[in-house]
């Protein structure tokens, strides 16, 4: 795995196979989100999404706390008259709150304190694994501002209207055993286990059709987006797209063959 030089990087980028390890660095803070820390956070997605040779990302956080959640002190001065503005140049915003959404899925592993914009970034993720005695909470409304990273959208759609507005308008703490309840966590695994699980996961993921991943995430989107309609339109000719691809031969292939599929994402 090759590191990027910078140092110290408020994110950490790593590769592993087809994997890219996305790791919040602001430890001594608990990992809570200055401007800094947001844009690159910005700039791993962009990495994501535009390199053909990563299928998936885990994102985990160095040290005791997945985060803190929004460093207020910082961020609070660049919030101007058309809000906050996280995204670097060249970046794409983690939340997916512009318009503009990831076509490669994204898996999490959370720890400790997982407080507002770390719950919407989850929301905003595909598969979330937490360690067992993870706290989360939905705090802005404490703060006097509004959830703004997508949980007023997502988390009811997740949860359920009154599992998401029981956390999102008290403020409260929560646990893992409740997350996993209301369903915006997937898995709970013992603490400690929470990257490997996580990492484990990721390169499931990846070791399938690559395009047949993408096409099926961007389906169930389209669904949540746009209507069950425009998703039933368009399976047809996403099923013809991707049978004319070398990944369907390949996996043609290894079924009749009884072997493991080696995909190229062609």
């Amino acid at each position: 795995m090759t590191q990027r030089s910078e140092t110290p990087a408020r994110v950490t980028v790593e590769r592993e196979g087809h994997v890219l390890l996305i790791g919040l660095n602001r430890p001594e803070k608990r990992n809570a989100a200055d401007l800094r820390l947001l844009q690159e956070l910005s700039l791993a997605y962009a990495e994501l999404e535009n390199d053909p040779d990563l299928r998936v990302a885990l994102v985990f956080a160095h040290g005791d706390h997945f985060t803190g959640g929004l460093d207020l002190a910082d961020v609070g001065p660049h919030i101007g008259p058309d809000g906050l503005d996280i995204v670097a140049e060249g970046g794409i915003n983690p939340w997916q709150v512009d318009g503009r959404q990831v076509s490669k899925p994204v898996v999490i592993a959370v720890h400790g304190t997982c407080l507002t914009l770390g719950i919407e970034l989850m929301l905003a993720s595909d598969i979330v694994v937490a360690a067992e005695s993870t706290r989360f909470g939905q705090i802005e409304v404490a703060r006097g501002i509004l959830p703004f990273g997508g949980a007023t959208i997502r988390f009811p759609r997740a949860a359920g209207w009154g599992n998401a507005m029981r956390w999102i308008l008290s403020g409260d703490m929560f646990d893992a055993t409740e997350a996993h309840r209301i369903g915006i966590v997937q898995e709970v695994v013992a603490d400690g286990a929470q990257y490997a699980r996580g990492l484990e996961l990721a390169h499931r993921v990846a070791a399938q059709a690559p395009l047949a991943v993408q096409a099926t995430l961007a389906n169930a989107r389209t669904a949540v987006r746009e209507g069950d309609a425009a998703a039933e339109s368009a399976l047809q000719p996403a099923l013809v797209r991707l049978t004319g691809t070398e990944d369907a031969a390949i996996g043609m292939a290894a079924f009749a063959t009884r072997t493991t599929a080696e995909f190229v994402g062609r």
